[in-house]
């Protein structure tokens, strides 16, 4: 395991990870896009507010994209028990 420094709001963090260098660069580049949108909407809201406000709005998009991929999973299957169905 390794240390990766990041820059989220100004301010360095060193990630211990495995990860890419890369991948967890660009997740922290993501982190601090969302809480930058929420400073440029509300400036002067606490920073433990942001960062709420960004968590529960990444867990929203994970969540989504959670039902999206069931979603899909299940199309898959349904469309699968068609074919193999008619191969039969």
């Amino acid at each position: 395991m390794r240390s990766i420094e990041v820059q989220i709001l100004g301010q360095s963090y060193a990630i211990k990870t495995d990860e890419d260098d890369v991948y967890i660069k660009s997740l922290a580049r993501y982190v601090d896009e969302k809480l930058k949108e929420i400073y440029s909407v509300a400036p002067n809201i606490s920073q433990t507010k942001a960062t709420v406000m960004a968590a529960f709005g990444i867990a929203d998009e994970l969540f989504k994209l959670r039902m999206e991929q069931e979603d899909l999973d299940k199309m898959i299957e349904e469309k699968t028990k068609i074919l193999s169905g008619l191969l039969e």
